[in-house]
């Protein structure tokens, strides 16, 4: 049942997968899921929108492009007070990673400026922190990288062949080579897609083989279901079916065994037995709050109560000293920033 961790994925062999017999496809994904994850236990990130709207960009599914009229207004940048304090009420919700998104295309060397402040300011409270900030020049990821930034967000989307009827203002050799310039300088990359354009099935395990063909393949892989937005080119059109998407998902633990394989845009519609379906397939993380960008995100006592009821909980992650803020347990290591910070409490 091992699955070969740097092995090379064929169009064909993942089409194999996808048909499956639906209740061997996901024994198959949660074995591998055992072999290499804590088992029951689900990493949370939480996405804040640094810098919404007015995006050039014309991604047929985005409602903050500025082609599109949607009720998604333009605005500045967050400033560092507005971050902290959202990524603080993230952490006492016990999210470990927070992640932050800008519209832009391609950011500015001013603007990647102010994006460090506020990396550095979040990696202060002793999260792992993330951005997504469009296409990146030489040498930005290296600014970033030596700013404390953990993870570059960046997604494919979909399979090159059907990026053309999603997205005409960059070309798919663009996302590819931000993704290049991530890895080269060293940070881990984030990188999925969305399912529910309109793409097929072949396009489907196009796109998974991109990704789980990348040497090496990404840290952490969100899964997007298309989030149908009134104003954009796919406000209509059929959804995807719920197993379809579960197999998606369970393809993706399958061809990228180490990898955190996130559910994220399309939660929100989900019923719990769906999100339950999408553990058992190997999805390990989620994005954790209310606001997903800039659509609805199922709320954090609604998490809590499908952990419980799913008997699942947030992943244990190891912070030294250097992470969190009391000098006071430089001889103690613990599970999470959280419990770091009750613990200087008591001492």
């Amino acid at each position: 049942m091992t699955t070969a961790l740097n092995k090379k994925w064929s169009i064909e062999e993942i089409l194999v997968l996808y048909d499956l017999p639906f209740m061997d496809l996901l024994w198959k994904a949660q074995h591998i899921h055992r072999e290499n994850h804590e088992v029951n236990a689900i990493q949370l990130s939480s996405l804040l929108s640094i810098k919404t709207g007015g995006c050039p960009e014309d991604c047929s599914y985005c409602p903050q492009s500025s082609k599109y009229n949607t009720n998604v207004e333009t605005e500045r940048l967050l400033d560092v007070e507005t971050v902290l304090a959202a990524a603080k009420a993230a952490r006492n919700n016990g999210a470990q990673r927070f992640c932050m998104g800008a519209a832009w295309r391609s950011p500015t060397e001013k603007q990647v400026d102010q994006v460090i402040e506020l990396v550095q300011a979040v990696k202060s409270l002793g999260m792992e922190t993330c951005v997504t900030l469009g296409m990146l020049k030489d040498g930005q990821a290296e600014r970033l990288k030596e700013a404390g930034l953990d993870y570059y967000n960046h997604n494919l989307d979909t399979s090159e062949d059907f990026y053309k009827e999603i997205i005409s203002t960059r070309t798919y050799q663009d996302r590819i080579d931000t993704l290049d310039r991530v890895q080269q300088a060293g940070l881990k990359s984030c990188v999925g897609g969305i399912v529910g354009l309109g793409e097929s099935r072949e396009q489907r395990a196009t796109f998974i083989s991109q990704l789980a063909n990348r040497n090496p393949y990404p840290e952490s892989v969100p899964i997007n279901q298309l989030v149908r937005v009134e104003g954009t080119p796919l406000a209509s059109g059929e959804d995807l079916d719920e197993f379809e998407f579960v197999r998606t998902i369970a393809v993706a633990r399958i061809t990228m065994p180490k990898t955190a394989v996130r559910l994220s845009a399309g939660r929100s519609t989900m019923s719990d037995a769906t999100q339950a379906l999408c553990f058992m397939a190997g999805a390990n993380s989620i994005f954790y709050g209310d606001q997903l960008l800039t659509t609805g995100n199922p709320q954090f006592v609604a998490d809590q109560q499908l952990f419980a009821r799913l008997n699942l909980h947030a992943e244990k992650r190891s912070y030294t000293v250097e992470d969190c803020p009391s000098k006071k347990l430089a001889e103690n290591t613990v599970n999470t920033c959280g419990r770091a910070r009750a613990m200087a409490e008591v001492l």
